[in-house]
């Protein structure tokens, strides 16, 4: 049993005295440069919250199904909840808009929102029990077809209006797959700005499907929307319309870590990390001369759906200067990392491949001198 405690999530310092994130307001990103490991610690997730997190007294607290798809209306307190057999998942979060800054930088197509680098993503290792053991606790009506999960965070007004609290529906298949509600986040309790005392994680999905602070599941035998699937988390500009412009699983990403200092003629070890969503990776590739010619990297580690996997390639730079590194990952549904991201007005999904610039220092001459005798 967890001890549970009333705390913000901690925005941690690296022992340099900087910053483990870029901030965006009250958002902040994990920065790619701070030694990110696998399972990324909680006080160094990224954080994207609508609104204000809410003030929960996890002792009074409690979740309630319903709706025309369960038998009856039900209710679970935090301990109800735990009294069911668990799960634990190592599995990803990122959000929606993950990237956006890279179509103004890379694509000449600046989009607002959030200008996210590649850092609004984190993997954790997730404990909580399945969403669909809850539901059939519930009396899951055969008919059901979504599940619309309700945040406890603050109403969301934009421009005088307002959207009610933060929403987005599941559809029946994904909530009986791998959803779990969660309620420890690497062996700990849910910090407050991660959905304290309990949150869905829905592996694979853009982020916005896990609903933090979970206060209500609506079960229907109907499709119901909300602001949160089709105002915003839905592809919106020209040719995006009907089942294309749903937003669900993520796609295949790669990203470089931090390579610290290349020097011309010595042999480097490029390192790295590739996911997608629902998906593990087949394959990733990696450029040292900007896209002209690939090599395919060796990878590390774990390769599990819905999680990262670590990559490493060697690399010995010809010359000093500035060079162009890049990745591209290839997921085991056959989905490749394409040259340029699908435009779409929100700036979502960016998708392409990075461009990583690197400076390579001149080699270092080590002079002897001789003493006379």
């Amino acid at each position: 049993m967890y001890a549970y405690r009333m705390l913000r999530c901690s925005l941690g310092r690296p022992l340099d005295g900087g910053d483990w994130f870029v901030h965006h307001g009250t958002d902040v990103e994990t920065r790619w440069d701070a030694d990110v490991p696998h399972l990324t610690p909680n006080d160094r997730f990224f954080v994207r919250n609508h609104t204000r997190p809410p003030v929960v007294d996890v002792h009074s607290w409690r979740l309630l199904v319903t709706g025309d798809g369960v038998l009856g209306e039900r209710t679970y307190s935090l301990a109800d909840l735990q009294s069911f057999t668990s799960r634990t998942y190592e599995r990803a979060l990122e959000c929606t808009g993950n990237g956006r800054r890279l179509f103004a930088d890379q694509q000449g197509t600046h989009r607002p929102g959030t200008q996210w680098g590649l850092g609004a993503i984190g993997v954790a290792r997730w404990t909580g029990v399945p969403l669909s053991t809850v539901l059939r606790h519930a009396g899951l009506r055969p008919e059901a077809v979504q599940v619309m999960p309700v945040g406890l965070d603050e109403p969301y007004v934009e421009d005088g209006v307002d959207h009610g609290r933060v929403r987005r529906p599941l559809p029946i298949a994904k909530a009986l797959d791998d959803t779990i509600i969660a309620w420890a986040m690497n062996d700990e309790p849910l910090p407050v700005d991660h959905g304290f005392p309990a949150r869905l994680v829905v592996p694979g999905w853009v982020g916005i499907a896990s609903i933090k602070w979970l206060g209500e599941l609506r079960v229907t035998t109907s499709v119901v929307d909300s602001p949160w699937n089709t105002r915003w988390y839905r592809m919106h500009g020209e040719g995006w319309a009907g089942p294309d412009a749903v937003l669900d699983r993520m796609p295949p990403k790669s990203a470089i870590d931090a390579t610290g200092p290349l020097e011309a003629g010595r042999l480097a070890v490029l390192r790295g990390r590739a996911w997608s969503g629902d998906a593990s990776i087949r394959m990733v590739e990696v450029s040292t001369d900007g896209g002209r010619t690939w090599d395919e990297a060796h990878l590390t580690g774990a390769n599990e759906p819905s999680c990262w996997v670590g990559w490493e390639h060697p690399w010995t730079p010809p010359a000093a200067g500035e060079h162009v590194l890049m990745t591209r990952a290839t997921d085991s549904l056959g989905r490749t990392q394409p040259d340029r991201a699908p435009a779409n007005d929100d700036g979502y999904l960016f998708s392409a491949v990075v461009r990583h610039p690197v400076t390579v220092a001149a080699p270092y001459l080590q002079t002897t001198v001789s003493e006379g005798v």
